[in-house]
């Protein structure tokens, strides 16, 4: 965990210094925070009334812990709708608004990492 931290702050630490060494418009991610950097890319949706633990944990924001207590609380009680996930101690609005584009309520859950081979050949 510790490895884990240090290279997270090395990433962090190199991606401010291109951002402040370079001007905005010759860097492709002068715009984008240091997270949005080291997140991987997702496509798809996630159905949190019955996706896997797995596959909660791939949403921004939620851990283990947390996919534990959506599955925990759709247990006793399934969400209506994607917003009834603040009900959640831990997921605020801030989060929700991160996750809203990948939750729903209706369907499979599809939601996976997109490759960077794939990234590539979308971008061409």
């Amino acid at each position: 965990m510790f490895k884990s931290i240090l290279t997270l702050l090395a990433c962090a630490v190199t991606a401010a210094t291109l951002t402040i060494s370079s001007p905005a418009h010759a860097t492709p991610f002068a715009g984008a925070t240091t997270f949005a950097l080291l997140a991987p890319e997702l496509e798809g949706q996630c159905n949190i009334n019955t996706a896997t633990q797995e596959q909660l944990e791939l949403l921004p924001g939620i851990g283990p812990a947390m996919a534990k207590k959506i599955i925990d609380h759709r247990a006793s009680k399934p969400f209506a709708e994607p917003a009834h996930v603040i009900r959640i101690k831990g997921i605020g609005r801030k989060t929700f608004e991160k996750l809203k584009p990948r939750l729903t309520v209706k369907g499979e859950t599809n939601l996976r990492e997109v490759g960077a081979d794939e990234l590539e050949t979308k971008k061409l």
